[in-house]
């Protein structure tokens, strides 16, 4: 059961400081290796100390990988989402939540006064909020019957592999490889 006064936790209390960040003139190589190294999904886009986007795994896979394009041929800027959603430290998780559900996605920055101060993800919600796993494992169930064998796109239970073919299996969500090893 969700406890209604648990949304009213403000976005400043969960999210991550000092997010990483990259500059729109880096490679999409060098972005990567960046993310890989820091063990993140995701590099807030700044520049002249200002968000101008986001490049996210999602990003990379889509928009480089399945292109069968050269990443360190690629700036971040040619892939990189924009404008950046944005959200201010003191709105609550509940509002976090409802604008990741409205933009279909699952990280915001962090804004007072124009200045970056974090990032706050999906993970970082359900981390507080754990009932809400239980509400998108349902959206996700409905959506998948909807979908048939093409399943859902998201982070595997199991693995943590982001993939465009998840399907429900006891309970979890698990990409085709984890169904199949």
């Amino acid at each position: 059961m969700i406890n209604k006064g648990d949304l009213q936790v403000p976005v400043m209390e969960v999210m991550s400081v000092n997010p990483v960040t990259v500059q729109p003139k880096e490679t999409v190589d060098m972005a990567s290796k960046l993310m890989k190294d820091r063990g993140i999904g995701s590099l807030i886009v700044v520049k002249n100390g200002k968000p101008v986007g986001i490049i996210t795994e999602k990003d990379i896979v889509a928009k480089v990988v399945a292109e069968d394009a050269k990443p360190s041929a690629i700036k971040v800027k040619q892939i990189m989402s924009s404008p950046v959603k944005t959200i201010h430290p003191h709105e609550s998780i509940e509002d976090a939540a409802k604008l990741m559900a409205e933009n279909r996605i699952r990280r915001l920055v962090v804004l007072e006064k124009g200045k970056l101060l974090g990032i706050v993800t999906e993970n970082d919600i359900i981390r507080i909020w754990p009932s809400l796993i239980e509400l998108t494992r349902e959206i996700s169930r409905i959506s998948s019957e909807s979908l048939g064998a093409s399943g859902v796109q998201g982070y595997c239970e199991l693995c943590r592999v982001f993939a465009y073919n998840l399907q429900e299996v006891q309970g979890q969500l698990v990409c085709r490889d984890c169904r199949e090893g």
